[in-house]
């Protein structure tokens, strides 16, 4: 299946970049290349790509923005969204995530990771870029003020056992593999845990495991 992607930043040269390098690819169609905030948020309504793939700086809406308005919390059929930015800012990083972006990419991270941070989203999982990953989970390891969210119902000791998994960065594959079980097992127990976390996502499933000492 083709991912259909959209792309917004402000600056042609990078547009034009991404889209060759997305194009390029077998099983990537850039359907829009926009150069602002609105037009990000009207074309992703309009067109319904699979995966947008923002910046954080542009004019009229910003990339976080634009992520709420498109992926936050109460938005009914959220998209997938993939930040890329120069800049490697920490409130960057947590406001893209808290706003429902699954990845978050610094400009300089190369193709490959960009095309694989794409292809994560398209199947629900997330990437970041590794640099960003240490301080993040640095952060997300600190006590914190903030009493962490009680699942509805106890995870079980297997869910736990994806919950560290994940929360260290694993794909569903590389949790398969770890525990011996199979792909669409893993993926069983993610749908459970986000039920029972009231998470939208492995980022949130992730967060929350750091925050509450489940992984530390």
């Amino acid at each position: 299946m083709t991912i259909r992607v959209l792309i917004a930043d402000d600056q042609e040269l990078v547009r034009t970049g991404f889209q060759m390098i997305l194009d390029a690819q077998p099983d990537m169609e850039v359907v829009a290349a926009v150069a602002d905030g609105a037009e990000a948020v009207s074309e992703a309504r309009r067109l319904k790509p699979d995966v947008c793939l923002l910046d954080i700086r542009m004019p009229k809406l910003d990339g976080l923005e634009v992520t709420r308005v498109l992926a936050g919390p109460g938005v009914e059929s959220p998209m997938r969204v993939v930040i890329v930015t120069t800049f490697d800012l920490d409130e960057y990083v947590y406001g893209a995530l808290r706003a429902g972006a699954t990845g978050f990419l610094l400009k300089d991270s190369g193709p490959t990771l960009l095309i694989e941070a794409i292809r994560a989203a398209a199947s629900g999982e997330a990437l970041v870029s590794p640099s960003v990953t240490v301080r993040l989970l640095q952060h997300l390891a600190k006590p914190s003020p903030v009493v962490t969210r009680q699942p509805a119902e106890p995870l079980t000791e297997r869910e736990l056992d994806v919950v560290r998994l994940v929360a260290r960065g694993k794909t569903n594959q590389e949790v398969a593999a770890e525990l011996f079980v199979s792909l669409s097992t893993v993926k069983t127990h993610l749908g459970s845990i986000q039920v029972k976390l009231g998470a939208r996502n492995r980022v949130e499933t992730a967060a929350w495991a750091w925050e509450s000492g489940v992984v530390s």
